[in-house]
């Protein structure tokens, strides 16, 4: 029997849970993203399939033991027939591709599905494991047109572009806990333009007669799952789209992941009219998704900024990420904070222009970075402590 081999399954029900879980960090304050859970979860109920355009690639690295092959590293990977669903946008490279003659999909794609949240995608222990893991990875995609890692963490990058990838630099925007007594405490620290404004739009939502309260776990049952997949099927209706997610999969997340799940429900004369869902992990809370079944001023702020910040100070967490995107969030206090990508093209006139383009495209990063800086909501004390997007250029 080979020391080590590397597979590729569709699947993570021939992986044992404790197996995966136990090279993705464990439970105990584990990225909950790439949980044997989270991912079995979006790949059994069909959101994460063939049929919706993800099928799954799993890379698998197993080395003999006692017992057999046992696992030692992995890799999220996807066959993508489209582009929808990553919060990386390359559309354009698509389109360039096409107009070319050229196939730009299927690509093969190392993300979580639907969650633009930096985290481990060269699942290992050891720097050895994760170059094997990216080295088989880019082999599999010389037979597509590229590989693309979404939201890696800084040391994975680095990696990434030491093996020939071209990095991509975008911006998210994150609240960062500065040791808050409480969201008083928070505003106290912001401008007073800033800390007005924001009382201004919590009275608005409370003059509406709008209660709201977190639901943890197990508190939340089945009728509130029923009812936040409303909401959220809503959101997409709204902006004419599909939604990615199914009520199964909700259930399945809230069955096996409790302890992750934080849905804020909103709430006039004891009827719901609105919910948000984040994700809790270790290091803070992410704001995941939301909807309303009636439009409600200001209702989107308080739902998914403002109860998120307050759970953060009342249970010490030390971030919250708000998603991808919304320059509107700087005026309510997270700041912006680096998203990289990482990518790798096999045509190589292709892959020199796309260089070409992200150059250009870190420069106009850059200076975006410097007027939101210059707009922080924060006293200038403050902002002088910000964690921008330092040393990335």
């Amino acid at each position: 029997m080979a020391k080590e081999r590397l597979r590729v399954v569709e699947s993570l029900a021939g992986v044992p849970a404790t197996a995966w879980n136990a090279i993705a960090g464990g439970d105990a304050g584990a990225d909950p993203f790439v949980s044997h859970e989270f991912l079995s979860a979006l790949i059994e109920t069909g959101c994460a399939s063939a049929r919706t355009g993800w099928r799954p690639q799993f890379l698998l690295l197993e080395r003999a033991g006692a017992a057999g092959y046992e696992l030692c590293a992995a890799m999220p990977l996807f066959l993508k027939t489209h582009s929808y669903g990553e919060y990386v946008f390359d559309w354009a490279w698509a389109d360039a591709y096409e107009r070319h003659g050229l196939a730009y999909y299927p690509k093969l794609l190392c993300a979580v599905p639907f969650t633009p949240v930096a985290g481990p995608r060269l699942i290992a222990a050891c720097d050895a494991d994760r170059a094997t893991l990216l080295a088989a990875a880019l082999e599999m995609a010389r037979e597509l047109s590229s590989l693309h890692v979404l939201f890696p963490p800084a040391a994975d990058a680095g990696l990434m572009r030491s093996a020939g990838m071209l990095l991509r630099r975008t911006v998210q925007f994150h609240w960062r806990n500065a040791g808050y007594a409480d969201f008083e405490d928070f505003l106290a620290r912001m401008t007073r333009q800033r800390r007005k404004n924001i009382r201004q739009e919590r009275r608005r939502v409370r003059a509406a007669g709008i209660a709201l309260r977190w639901l943890r776990g197990a508190e939340i049952e089945r009728a509130h799952w029923e009812f936040f997949e409303r909401c959220y099927r809503r959101t997409y209706a709204a902006h004419r789209s599909r939604p990615y997610l199914n009520l199964e999969f909700f259930l399945r997340l809230g069955a096996s992941m409790p302890q992750h799940t934080l849905l804020v429900l909103a709430e006039r004369a004891g009827r719901p009219v609105a919910a948000a869902l984040n994700m809790i992990s270790g290091k803070g809370i992410c704001g995941r998704y939301w909807g309303a079944l009636e439009h409600v001023p200001l209702l989107h702020f308080e739902c998914c900024y403002y109860q998120a910040i307050e759970f953060a100070i009342a249970n010490r967490l030390q971030t919250f990420e708000g998603g991808a995107q919304g320059e509107h969030k700087l005026f309510r206090g997270l700041l912006p904070t680096e998203a990289l990508s990482a990518h790798w093209l096999r045509h190589p006139a292709f892959a020199n222009a796309i260089e070409d383009y992200l150059e250009r495209e870190r420069a106009g990063i850059a200076r975006y970075v410097d007027e939101l800086n210059e707009h922080s909501p924060f006293k200038a004390a403050e902002s002088a402590t910000s964690i921008t997007m330092r040393g990335t250029r």
